[in-house]
């Protein structure tokens, strides 16, 4: 016995033929197709990855009251607006990273005084490195 139903998915309506198959006519599942055997590649060797980008210099410890500012992320200093010395208010812009073609603002915390900037301009650095220290 066949049944007609119809179904709406997104909006889309579909109409179904389903045939009841009784108890005794369960019929038999066709046999999965088998997968063609994969190609053999021949082993060529591995190409060398590409040589990174220097790595920022080793963070110097942070003054006795600074705070620091960590890199939240791993790439490359794309701009640092600020100076030693500079006043900043809380969600100003201290350091701009390049991570995956975007770049990500690196902000002041809350209202200080940029105490010494441990990077520059194309230096890589990863999460967790030394950015900056305010006091």
């Amino acid at each position: 016995m066949t049944k007609t139903f119809r179904i709406v998915i997104d909006g889309v309506e579909y109409h179904v033929d389903v045939e009841e198959l009784s108890s005794g006519n369960t019929g038999t599942a066709a046999p999965a197709p088998r997968s063609a055997p994969a190609p053999v590649v021949s082993s060529a060797p591995a190409p060398k990855p590409a040589p990174s980008a220097p790595a920022a210099p080793a963070a110097k410890p942070v003054a006795a009251g600074a705070e620091a500012v960590l890199a939240p992320l791993q790439g490359k200093i794309w701009q640092v607006p600020v100076n030693s010395g500079d006043s900043v208010k809380a969600g100003d812009t201290l350091v701009v990273i390049e991570a995956m073609k975007m770049e990500n603002e690196i902000v002041a915390p809350h209202d200080a005084v940029v105490g010494e900037i441990h990077v520059k301009k194309g230096d890589a650095v990863k999460s967790g490195d030394l950015l900056v220290s305010l006091q």
